[in-house]
């Protein structure tokens, strides 16, 4: 009696999986359960194929197939999460975000804002805002403050109550806690005025109101 190949030869376990119309020289679902059957049908009565051997093919098989649907399910699963984060970085265009950036933009009749964050309760805070060559401009004592978010605002004119020109500024602040001083982080809030999908289809970047991009990821909280 004519043999006939073993399921493992014709299916290898290298084999890649695919979605889609099968190449040429690649078995499909379809194809690999024709053999599987003429296999069975074609054994030799004497000599019949080992349970073990066959239940692996079958066990191979499923593994093929199972991968093959479980990447299908994680492609799913992405378009919908990246559709969702797009959608809510859309509804934040002309709101303000807190980003992990002491820089912040001073506008004409408008005050810059930013978050202290105090780890610990302090018997003082100042606050220090500096132009873009560096240059202290103002300096503010903010006086006792308690552990958590500190909201401040600059209303952008310098120790004389010169109002200074637009633009962007940096804030920083330093407390005293329990008798030493400490530098403080600041979190400048910026507004988004647009919203970029990466070309890549990998993510959102939100456009702020300074010229710099942040990732949603980069978003301390929302405001």
């Amino acid at each position: 009696m004519e043999s006939v190949a073993s399921l493992a030869e014709l299916f290898p376990s290298t084999a890649p999986a695919t979605s889609g119309a099968n190449k040429p020289n690649e078995l499909g679902q379809e194809d690999f359960l024709k053999l599987m059957v003429a296999q069975l049908e074609n054994q030799d009565p004497t000599n019949p194929q080992d349970n073990a051997e066959f239940l692996g093919q079958i066990a191979q098989f499923s593994t093929v197939s199972g991968v093959q649907d479980l990447v299908k399910g994680f492609d799913s699963l992405s378009s919908v999460l990246y559709a969702n984060q797009a959608l809510e970085a859309a509804g934040l265009v002309g709101n303000k975000v807190v980003t992990e950036s002491n820089l912040g933009l001073l506008k004409e009749g408008e005050t810059l804002d930013a978050t202290i964050d105090l780890p610990a309760n302090a018997s003082g805070v100042t606050l220090y805002i500096q132009d873009m060559s560096g240059r202290l401009v103002h300096t503010q004592a903010l006086g006792p403050a308690l552990k958590g978010d500190l909201k401040i605002q600059w209303d952008g004119t310098d120790a004389e109550g010169t109002s200074l020109p637009d633009g962007q500024y940096r804030i920083s602040a330093e407390a005293v806690m329990a008798g030493q001083n400490y530098a403080l982080p600041v979190y400048t809030h910026n507004l988004v005025e647009s919203v970029t999908v990466d070309s890549s289809g990998t993510g959102v970047l939100l456009n702020l109101d300074g010229g710099a991009q942040v990732s949603m990821s980069g978003v301390k909280s929302f405001l």
